[in-house]
Parts: structure tokens; C-alpha cells; sequence
């Protein structure tokens, strides 16, 4: 769905979740703008027990001067006594009613009837009988959802207040931004102009003395594995933010490297996860504790995550949730294989040997897309990977969008290159996600799509690999202080001519791109 396809409609009511975050007020605003400015006649609604009270809640409001748009329904049918409308025989919102940040017909949503109704949301879909709707729940923030949209309509945020109210919105929606791992939200994290100094005062008033408490109380209900050096704590119900400011005050104890912080909610368990050694990303270990039974990830430094209730349940019974804790962090460290090139000795009567099959791939010398030596993140589906550029460094993007580098002479000996552009060449499907490389330095986008052609290997790359029986994590020649994670059947591969070349293929990829051979 597109915002443009609800231009059909008028009136229009955008409506936040009962009680909204600054996710739902920035999101469901930014809506409110784009219709306004499209001539709609629009209002901009929530419910709930009562008004906004959450100090940084109304300094957001205040901020973007907004009392007087957003409305407080605590009696739908006195507010649909404005119009004269029905639908189905009962008292209706004449127009197209559009929920932000929640889902029309959830419970955390109070109802209003109306004619049409449309979804833009980023949670967990579980209203699917509503044709207009836009749910990704992979993203962090509904604002992203809505960024996204109004840059896919071409319109233009002139305000720099929404900005900043969107921002701030995937700010407190992924725990002080320790939770972003889309593209999408790590794009518009770092594309959005913003008032720094009004996030700073915002995000400084966002707890209370009694949340502070809470904080307090915590701290002393740490529990602590030595062998590992992990920390965790189960913590009072309280704003998601509190178990980040938790997480970081206990990650600074010397003798912890890692530490989960955890609360309890009606729908389940939201927990924050910090780590400060390289074997371990937080991001990482929120995936791990949350496979199979809710969601993850993060930061490789900052990160958190939720379980749900009903799957821990089915899952784990009544165990109970500090045993989970307990017993899920030391099943991470035994589920990996950590690999250090350079270190790591290669077994050959364990590997068999391969050649890389003549597959169309995208690659570009990295010194065409910026200045040698400039620091660069690339950014794809699979995560970010920090570079610096460097004269023969040629960066290859792979049969499914995903993104290795590799030295010049040996792409040179290994591949031929073609004329055709990455970007229109057809052999080769496109990722959802292109690849983006971004400057550290000004943090200006290059998109590397636009500038990459084709290769096709020659025959001459050959490879030792095996599958794992283990996830992994790798240490390559390119990244010391980075690891790349693989899964249990994905394949450890070292280059034939350079033992200490060790790398990871993904299981799919590498059945594409790989034949057995003998000898």
C-alpha cells in the first residue's frame, strides 16, 4: 500500500494506540502533515484512561506545537455525534479512519467505527481481514514506517520539528537506538536532519524519581556467572528505556563483559542486552535468546529484544524466567565455533575441494566510490560492515545482495569482468535492499549498485570448504576486530592458495556458486 492510494479518501482520522509513545505521536503527526498538505480534511486522534502525562510525552507535543491538533477521545459516541454517518447500522466515522502505530481492531486501540479503515503499523501483524494496510514488522519504529512511505511519495519533510519528532520516535522505540538492525531504520537514523540539542533535552527527561527507584532496586538482584563473566537481572515493570540505563551502569562492574536486563510484561518479557568484548555482539545474543519465541537485535555493543508470553510457555512451561536467562546465555557460548584467521589450522581431511561455478556477480573497486583511506560502513540486508578504502580494495556483491571484499589481484586472477552495470543486468535477481556504502566521514550515502558491473569467475578460484556443525563466527583477514556470523550447515571456506584466507558462505549461496572437484 502507498500513502497516495488513501488520497481517494475524505474525511480522514488518523488514530494512535490508547495512551501513545513518542513512536505513535511522531508517526500518526507526520501522517496528519502528509494528508494535510495533500488538502484532506483530517484530524489526528488517540484514546485511552487519560491524556497525555509522560514528561517527555507532552515536552514532544509542546515541542511540536500540537496540543491544539492532537485530540484525547474518552467517549467515542460523543465524538461521533459530529457526524452524521453510519455504517452497518451503528453511529460512524463518515471517512477513512488510519491507525498509526497499532492495528484498527487490536486491543490496545479503542474502536471507532467507520466506513473504510487502513493500517500502518511495525508490530506483529494479527489483524489481517483489512485490505489497506502496511505492516513491517521488521522494522524498529512505526516513524521509519512512515519515513519510508512519504520518501517513496516524494514529499518533502520541511518541517524540521517532524524531523526530529521521527527520529526521536525510533530513538525510544529501539532503546535509545540500541535496537536498530534494518536498513531502513539505520537509514533514516542517519539521513533525518534533527535538533540534537531538543533530542538531548527529550530523552533527559524521560524517567521519573520512581522509575529511578526502580533502577536502584535492581541493582541489587544481580546475578552472576563467572566462567562467562555475564551478569543479569530481573527488573520491576517499568519504560523499556530503564533496562538500557540498567544494562549500561552494570556492564561498567570489571569483571562483566556481557549482561542481560530483563521485565516482565502482560504479553511477555522485553529484555535489554549489552556487551563490551568483541566474541560476543549484543545483537547477537538477543537474536539467540529470543529465537523461535519472539524477536532480536540491535547494536554489537547495545541491544534488547521481547519474548512473548504464549510461546515461552508452549516452549519452556513454568520454567522459571531467571533459570531461562541462566541457561539460554551459557547455551550460547557452547552453540559457537569462533574462527581467528591466522590462527586457526586448517584440517584438509575434513574439507573437500571446490570451484566457484561461472555466476554473474556485481563487484566495484572501492577507490571509484570514494577517496582512498576514507573510513566507510556498508550497509545490506545482512548487517553493517566497517572498511576503510583502500587502493586495491574491490568490493563483490553476491548472488543475493550480500556484500564481501576482497584484493585486487586476486579478483583479477579469479574473475572476468564484463560491461554490463550490476544495476541492469538481469541474470542476476535483486535484493529487496541494495547495497549502500556510507561515508564515516560526512556521512553522505553512495549507493554501490549505481557504480558496479558484472564479473563471472574464470575457473581458476578454488576453495577447500566443509559445512558446520555449529554457528560460527569468523574473524577474516579483512576484519580483525569484526566477526561474520554463520549458521549451523553454513560452510567454512579457506582459500586454496592462502590457508589464513578463511571465510563463511552461506549454505544457499554456496550451493549456487560452488561444484565439488577432484583432487
Amino acid at each position: 500500500m502507498k500513502l497516495s492510494d488513501l488520497l481517494i479518501f475524505d474525511p480522514i482520522l488518523v488514530q494512535c494506540h490508547d495512551n501513545p509513545d513518542a513512536d505513535a505521536i511522531a508517526s500518526g503527526y507526520a501522517l496528519y502533515v502528509y494528508f494535510k498538505e495533500m488538502g484532506k480534511n483530517v484530524r489526528f486522534v488517540y484514546g485511552g484512561n487519560k491524556p497525555i502525562t509522560k514528561a517527555n510525552l507532552s515536552l514532544l507535543v509542546d515541542y511540536l506545537g500540537i496540543n491544539s491538533i492532537i485530540e484525547h477521545i474518552s467517549d467515542v459516541e460523543s465524538f461521533l455525534k459530529e457526524y452524521e454517518s453510519d455504517c452497518n447500522g451503528e453511529k460512524a466515522f463518515p471517512g477513512l479512519v488510519v491507525t498509526a502505530d497499532c492495528q484498527y481492531g487490536a486491543g490496545n486501540v479503542t474502536r471507532i467505527p467507520a466506513k473504510y479503515v487502513a493500517i500502518i503499523d511495525h508490530h506483529q501483524e494479527e489483524i489481517t481481514d483489512v485490505e489497506l494496510s502496511e505492516i513491517m514488522s521488521e522494522l524498529g519504529s512505526c516513524s521509519t514506517l512512515v519515513w519510508k512511505m512519504l520518501r517513496e511519495e516524494k514529499f518533502q519533510i520541511n518541517s524540521i520539528k517532524l524531523s526530529t519528532a521521527l527520529y526521536f520516535g525510533l530513538y525510544t522505540d529501539t532503546n535509545s537506538m540500541s535496537e536498530v538492525f534494518n536498513p531502513f531504520d539505520k537509514d533514516m537514523r542517519d539521513l533525518i536532519q534533527y535538533e540534537k540539542s531538543v533530542i538531548h533535552f527529550l530523552k533527559n527527561s524521560n524517567f521519573s524519581l520512581g522509575e529511578f527507584e526502580i533502577a536502584g532496586h535492581a541493582m541489587n538482584r544481580c546475578k552472576y556467572n563467572g566462567e562467562h563473566r555475564f551478569a543479569f537481572i530481573k527488573s520491576e515493570q517499568c519504560d523499556p528505556n530503564i533496562l538500557g540505563l540498567i544494562s549500561d551502569f552494570l556492564l561498567q562492574v570489571a569483571e562483566v563483559d556481557i549482561c542481560v536486563v530483563y521485565n516482565e510484561w502482560p504479553a511477555g518479557y522485553k529484555f535489554s542486552t549489552r556487551s563490551c568484548v568483541k566474541e560476543v555482539h549484543a545483537d547477537d545474543l538477543a537474536a539467540f535468546l529470543a529465537e523461535g519465541i519472539g524477536s532480536g537485535g540491535g547494536h554489537q555493543e547495545k541491544a534488547g529484544g521481547f519474548i512473548r508470553r504464549n510461546a515461552y510457555e508452549e516452549k519452556y512451561g513454568d520454567m522459571p524466567t531467571d533459570d531461562f536467562f541462566a541457561k539460554r546465555m551459557e547455551e550460547y557460548y557452547d552453540s559457537y565455533l569462533v574462527i581467528y584467521a591466522g590462527d586457526y589450522k586448517v584440517d584438509l581431511s575434513e574439507y573437500k575441494k571446490y570451484v566457484k561455478k561461472p555466476v554473474p556477480r556485481g563487484y566495484v573497486m572501492a577507490k571509484d566510490i570514494l577517496p582512498v583511506g576514507t573510513p566507510v560502513l556498508i550497509r545490506t540486508l545482512e548487517g553493517d560492515s566497517e572498511l576503510t578504502i583502500e587502493e586495491n580494495l574491490v568490493i563483490m556483491i553476491g548472488i543475493k545482495g550480500e556484500v564481501y571484499p576482497s584484493e585486487f589481484t586476486k579478483f583479477d586472477r579469479m574473475y572476468n569482468v564484463l560491461e554490463e552495470k550490476y544495476i541492469d543486468y538481469e541474470g542476476i535477481p535483486k535484493p529487496d535492499y541494495l547495497p549502500t556504502v556510507i561515508n564515516r566521514l560526512d556521512n553522505s550515502v553512495v549507493e554501490i549498485a549505481d557504480k558496479a558491473r558484472i564479473c563471472v569467475a574464470d575457473g581458476g578460484s578454488y576453495i577447500y570448504a566443509k559445512p558446520s556443525d555449529r554457528k560460527l563466527k569468523v574473524f577474516t583477514q579483512w576484519n580483525k576486530d569484526n566477526y561474520y556470523a554463520g549458521k549451523e550447515g553454513d560452510y567454512i571456506a579457506v582459500s586454496c592458495s592462502d590457508y589464513d584466507d578463511i571465510y563463511i558462505v552461506e549454505k544457499d549461496i554456496f550451493a549456487a556458486s560452488y561444484e565439488e572437484i577432484e583432487g
